[in-house]
């Protein structure tokens, strides 16, 4: 990995410059963690005004899909280092431009690659690594889907092998749920594969986001450091809830982190890695690992003394991070409620009155009904109440169409 050691003023000709390749609300503070260090930042998404395009240096809107298109907006901006924000983005373009010594890819481009496909990283974690998980099939047909799950046994889960937020995701009780779950996964997949992972359930007594952080130490080597676990609600496989910490055993900490650990050193590079696992007592599975920022990690705006967006920053840059907690936190998504476009928010200043409380609305140009639009953060002395607060701020704010 080649890292920056000298950092230029943006839009100069000493610059260090970085491109997102998403720019969505993890984005957007992405962004601002890298332009509070002097970087000058390029955000790309598939649509225009995005929230990191709002606060870029500069913005483009293209197919991130689509190779050529991705590869000729790279040798036009030159980045110093390319950071993958979302998974729809052609891999296979990073992974060539890597290994031809034309870009920095964070943390690397196989680990892009392989984390867009839930068939790639869970082969990787089971199978090469031997990672605990969930008993697992994957299929490219309605039929290969009915012989999956009657392998892997119900209840089970169905999710498409590129998707996103829970999109495409269906918790099937029994073998009549089958072709209802393979129309969903069809719909609302990221990139329409035509595969799909069928996933055994695994009865835990609840799961965590462990953000795993590779930066480079005061000895020039790769370190690995991890924040407190971040509990979490989802709700139709989206989360609407997060806080930290969320309490552990002794062991099962030990194990999560010790399964975190060995699959983000295998993907290698530097960053934060959310690493996504399932828990029951002592034992710990591997569920899966998004290489950057993660959603439920937004908690860490509120409750850590970095965010999880500026160790992203500081760990792609080569500089020392700190994962320390600063105080119990939690957060709470503001849904759109509207199918509209520019919707308006009443009730911020109400919201702002719970003691601890604060808010990010991210600015996104279009609203749909489950939407996330914003998030209200909150701090206490303790989880419980920092969750109480902070869904009592989220139930304030009102989108509403002007």
């Amino acid at each position: 990995m080649t890292i920056p050691r000298t950092f230029g003023t943006p839009l100069s000709p000493s610059a260090t410059k970085v491109m997102l390749l998403g720019s969505g609300e993890l984005g957007k503070e992405t962004i601002i963690a890298l332009q509070r260090l002097g970087v000058e930042t390029i955000a790309v998404d598939r649509y225009p005004n995005a929230p990191g395009h709002q606060v870029a240096h500069r913005a483009h809107v293209i197919d991130m899909l689509d190779g050529a298109a991705l590869s000729a907006l790279i040798a036009l901006e030159k980045p110093d280092l390319v950071v993958p924000e979302i998974e729809a983005i052609a891999t296979e373009t990073l992974l060539a431009l890597e290994e031809a010594g034309r870009i920095t890819c964070i943390p690397t481009a196989r680990a892009a690659m392989l984390t867009m496909n839930r068939e790639g990283i869970r082969r990787l974690a089971a199978e090469e690594l031997g990672l605990p998980t969930s008993p697992y099939r994957f299929a490219s047909s309605l039929e290969e889907l009915e012989q999956a799950c009657a392998a892997v046994g119900f209840p089970c889960v169905v999710k498409p092998v590129m998707s996103s937020s829970g999109k495409g995701q269906s918790k099937l009780d029994s073998a009549a749920d089958v072709a209802k779950a393979w129309e969903v996964a069809a719909s609302g997949g990221r990139v329409d594969a035509g595969r799909v992972i069928a996933e055994g359930f695994i009865d835990f007594d609840y799961e965590i986001a462990l953000l795993t952080v590779r930066s480079v130490g005061a000895d020039g080597q790769v370190e690995t450091s991890f924040c407190e676990p971040i509990g979490h609600k989802q709700v139709q496989g989206d989360y609407v809830e997060s806080w930290q910490p969320h309490p552990m055993s002794p062991a099962a900490l030990a194990s999560a982190r010790d399964i975190a650990g060995k699959v983000t050193a295998d993907l290698g590079g530097c960053g934060v890695f959310g690493v996504e696992l399932f828990v029951k007592g002592d034992m710990v599975w591997f569920s899966e690992v998004s290489p950057r920022p993660h959603d439920t990690g937004m908690v860490t705006m509120a409750s850590q003394v970095q965010s999880e967006f500026e160790l992203h920053a500081k760990a792609v840059l080569g500089l020392p991070v700190d994962v320390s907690l600063r105080a119990p936190g939690a957060s709470a998504v503001i849904y759109g409620q509207h199918e509209a476009a520019g919707i308006a928010f009443e009730g911020v200043a109400e919201a702002l009155r719970v003691p601890g409380a604060d808010l990010r609305l991210f600015g996104k140009p279009e609203s749909f009904a489950r939407r996330r639009m914003g998030v209200a953060l909150a701090t206490a002395e303790d989880v419980e109440t920092a969750r109480q607060r902070a869904l009592e701020a989220a139930s304030r704010v009102k989108p509403v169409i002007r």
